[in-house]
């Protein structure tokens, strides 16, 4: 009895010894085997970015005639000078010049105008894509920059160190008597004018002026309303060809007397010949400033070079024949 107990008492255990073998490699593929690697993460590469084109390069301003009056002339180079052309381009080097009651205006694409008054000659020094500058060697000329065109534009003074820039939209206007006296108005935006190593901001309404004996350009002011400050004129009736008007105008600006263009001095004082013709002459000065003011005077001479006429006397006893002529007798 005891012995067939015993195998009884020991299949429980046999049984539970052969599920825990069993369970042995489920507890291991469950509980101490490795986790299968994730999956590959796909990375999706960013798409190309566009090309990025390259700025086009700006192009240099290219200045040509746009309108011609009276007499104007242009040199090439240094050349001779010969009569100018409707449209023809203005290249570094090349100058323009306007004769008395003439005038041209030169172009600048459209970022740019200049307006050359009687009497003037300026030059071309430099034409780039930033920069644009001219050489105003006598007379008068008055730069117009377009609003929405930024570019630099500068007029340079010859015989002298001054000089006018401006960048954005402005009209500005300098004169040159070509002798050191050097003047800049602005009519619109502001120009920075420099000269002597002293800069000044010339607004709209103000000019400035520098001379030879001057420490660079004055203070801006006010543009002034009067520019004939005297006027010497001669007897009205003259019996010579020539007379000669003197007087004293405002310094820095341009004078017009019977056509002919010029500059008063460093003081303003000025004196010019007019040659007359028989009969009436009416001569007329007029004065222009930077600012855009200007002033007349005039005087009418009368030209009388005719020799008197001869004098007819008439005898008491009218015009008898030679035999009828009355004789002296002498007394014995």
């Amino acid at each position: 009895m005891a012995g067939s107990q015993t195998p009884r008492r020991q299949a429980p255990f046999l049984i539970g010894l052969a599920l825990i073998l069993a369970a042995l490699p489920l507890g291991y593929f469950v509980f101490l085997r490795e986790p299968p690697p994730p999956p590959p993460v796909v990375v999706k590469a960013p798409p190309p970015a566009p090309p990025v084109e390259a700025p086009a390069p700006r192009k240099a301003v290219q200045l040509s005639l746009k309108t011609i009056e009276g007499t104007v002339e242009v040199r090439r180079g240094g050349g001779p000078w010969e009569a100018a052309q409707r449209g023809a381009p203005l290249n570094p080097t090349d100058a323009v010049r306007t004769k008395d009651a003439s005038s041209a205006v030169i172009i600048g694409d459209e970022a740019v105008e200049v307006l050359m008054s009687a009497g003037t000659e300026v030059s071309v020094e430099s034409l780039t894509d930033e920069l644009s500058r001219i050489l105003l060697e006598t007379g008068m000329a008055t730069t117009v920059i377009r609003p929405g065109k930024r570019h630099t534009f500068e007029v340079k003074a010859a015989h002298s160190d001054a000089l006018a820039r401006a960048e954005e939209a402005s009209t500005f206007t300098m004169s040159n008597d070509g002798a050191g006296t050097v003047a800049v108005g602005a009519r619109e935006g502001n120009v920075e004018f420099r000269g002597h190593g002293k800069v000044v901001i010339v607004r709209a309404g103000q000019q400035s002026i520098v001379t030879p004996t001057s420490g660079g350009p004055s203070e801006p002011a006010p543009v002034p309303t009067s520019l004939l400050r005297k006027i010497s004129w001669p007897d009205n009736r003259r019996n010579q060809r020539r007379v000669t008007v003197a007087g004293e105008a405002e310094p820095g600006s341009r004078l017009e007397l019977a056509g002919q263009h010029f500059s008063p001095g460093p003081d303003g004082k000025f004196e010019r010949s007019v040659e007359l013709k028989e009969g009436e002459n009416l001569v007329r000065l007029r004065a222009y400033s930077v600012g855009g003011t200007h002033q007349e005077a005039q005087k009418t001479f009368k030209m009388d070079t005719r020799p008197p006429k001869k004098l007819k006397v008439d005898l008491p006893w009218g015009n008898p024949s030679p035999s009828e002529a009355p004789t002296q007798t002498q007394s014995p």
